[in-house]
This record gives C-alpha cells, sequence and structure tokens, in this order.
C-alpha cells in the first residue's frame, strides 16, 4: 500500500507564499501521476495541479508551481502570491499500484490547512 505525508501548511497573509510537500511511502512497484488538490467545506475537492512520472503538469490555478523528485517520491507544490479564496485543506494524491500484476490506485493523503488571512 501507498501511505502519503503532506507537511508544510499554514497561516500566512495575502501575497505572501507557501510550499507544501509530500512523502510517497509503503510498498509499491510504481507511482504514476501524484498532485494536489483542495476542498473547503461544503464544496468538492478541486484540481490544483499534477504531475506525471515523466513531468507533463496539469495546472488548475497558474499562480503555482508542481515539482517532483521520482527518486524519493515526493511532490512539492509552490503556492504564490496566495489569495484568502486559496484557504482550504490541501491533499496529496497519487497513483499507484503494488505490483505488476496489480490495477493502479489512487491514494490520498490526510490534508494540511492552508489559511490565508490577514
Amino acid at each position: 500500500q501507498v501511505q502519503l505525508v503532506e507537511s508544510g501548511g499554514g497561516l500566512v497573509q495575502p501575497g505572501e507564499s507557501l510550499k507544501l510537500s509530500c512523502a510517497a511511502s509503503g510498498s509499491f512497484f510504481s507511482i504514476s501521476t501524484m498532485g494536489w488538490y483542495r476542498q473547503t467545506p461544503g464544496k468538492e475537492r478541486e484540481l490544483v495541479a499534477t504531475i506525471t512520472s515523466t513531468g507533463t503538469t496539469n495546472y488548475g490555478d497558474s499562480r503555482f508551481t508542481i515539482s517532483r523528485d521520482n527518486a524519493k517520491n515526493t511532490v512539492t507544490l509552490q503556492m504564490n502570491s496566495l489569495k484568502p479564496e486559496d484557504t482550504a485543506v490541501y491533499y496529496c494524491s497519487a497513483r499507484a499500484r503494488v505490483s505488476v500484476h496489480t490495477n493502479w490506485n489512487n491514494y490520498w493523503g490526510q490534508g494540511t490547512q492552508v489559511t490565508v488571512s490577514s
């Protein structure tokens, strides 16, 4: 199985930057796409950014930059020019399979709170 642990959340002021990190661990054969999603109370979880194992990115917000270290199984999200509406719980995700014979599954971290407020 795959465990995802996020770090880097916190309270920042509008206009400031924040960097989130996520590390994957456990017993798995391969990880394909990793990414970040966010959710606020009463709303559906929404895409922030994803990145494939070959570095192809997809963004829900162009202010942010996602990067990945395949050797360390980590993914980071650099968030700049943060706004109050960016306040949410940010979740790390990974699509992985535990062996070459199993299907791909989606895994989620526990989430890290990001609050943007003056």
